[in-house]
């Protein structure tokens, strides 16, 4: 069991931050071990697809995650802000120094031996550890880049939608309403935040320095550091994960027609290509004053972008546009009858 005693300054210094390194670091664990997390097993299958072939060895990386599935403190650091950036997260591992990379990767694998990709950490001198500490954050840049950055934007809508609950949670009914549905392995009961089922035990005072609350996609259960010696920081499953990889509903054409009317979707649907007014007018058959009505509706709404070329403006969806008539945008409605 790991405990935190948090005194009144420390509750009053609760709060919330993202971290894209850390979801990075987590994901790994999904590789390694399925079972332990089916809801993710779409974006698994993508990212194993998509590391065969040309894609980076990352047998190192794998390396660092331990066998009762314990990862290193110092390839998790604590965000220094609400939402750091990965590279910003990232430099902060490059200036982890030798004797922590050494005492964190040896801690995970404890009382087993090293794997060979990091026996580098064993060396005496600092200079092999600093390498290997530099090798895994270059493969880290490069997994990041492939496996979860494309999904970056969709996770941190989700982890967001998790703070806000978790903020409300706080501000109705104090830390024991926060933490009350976060995870059935932590309990809070006399200023104390308990988390059962650990590998590592301690406890640890607070002692002014708060407590930081890191929503995860990728964390089965609470994870706080390994070391005593951190800061006190709690990762913790968000809410609605189960929803992160299911496939966006099929546009409705009927149902964008009501939205937009049957003109407004039939040009939509056409303009997956640049086009000037007059060249929509022809394929509508009516006047471009007629359809340019439609269009600075539709501009004003983002769904179109418009640029000049020369003495004629082109039109074109927007990503916000595609996104509403979905990826073939092939629609089609309404080519007969009236067009205004």
């Amino acid at each position: 069991m790991i405990s935190y005693r948090l005194g009144v300054e420390d509750l009053a210094d609760t709060r919330f931050a993202l971290s894209p390194l850390n979801e990075t670091v987590l994901s790994l664990r999904v590789l390694r071990d399925p079972g332990l997390f089916a809801l993710h097993l779409p974006w698994r299958r993508s990212v194993l697809e998509s590391l065969r072939g040309t894609a980076p060895d990352i047998g190192p990386l794998m390396s660092v995650v331990g066998d009762r599935l314990t990862l290193p403190d110092f390839l998790t650091p604590r965000p220094t802000s609400f939402a750091p950036s990965f590279e910003e997260e990232l430099a902060t591992v490059r200036r982890t120094p030798p004797a922590l990379v050494r005492r964190d990767l040896t801690a995970v694998h404890a009382p087993g031996p090293l794997p060979d990709a990091l026996r580098d950490a064993t060396a005496p001198d600092d200079a092999p550890v600093a390498a290997l500490r530099d090798t895994l954050c270059a493969l880290l840049r490069q997994y990041w880049q492939l496996a979860v950055e494309p999904a970056w934007r969709r996770m941190r809508l989700l982890l967001e939608a998790d703070m806000t609950y978790r903020a409300r949670q706080l501000a109705v009914g104090g830390a024991r309403l926060l933490f009350a549905d976060m995870h059935p392995n932590l309990r809070w009961s006399d200023g104390v935040l308990s988390i059962d089922k650990m590998i590592s035990h301690y406890d640890a005072q607070a002692s002014g320095r708060g407590l930081l609350l890191v929503p995860s996609a990728f964390a089965h259960k609470p994870a706080p550091p390994v070391s005593a010696e951190e800061p006190p920081l709690l990762v913790y499953p968000s809410r609605g994960v189960a929803t992160l990889w299911t496939p966006a509903p099929t546009p409705d054409a009927p149902a964008l027609v009501s939205l937009l009317g049957a003109t407004r979707a039939r040009l939509l649907d056409l303009l997956g290509e640049p086009l000037p007014t007059v060249e929509i007018a022809r394929r509508f058959r009516v006047t471009p004053s007629a359809v340019s009505q439609h269009l600075r509706v539709l501009h004003a709404t983002g769904l179109v972008t418009r640029a000049r070329d020369g003495r004629q403006v082109l039109y074109r969806r927007s990503p916000l546009g595609d996104r509403l008539t979905g990826p073939s945008a092939q629609y089609r409605v309404y080519r007969g009858g009236s067009h205004t």
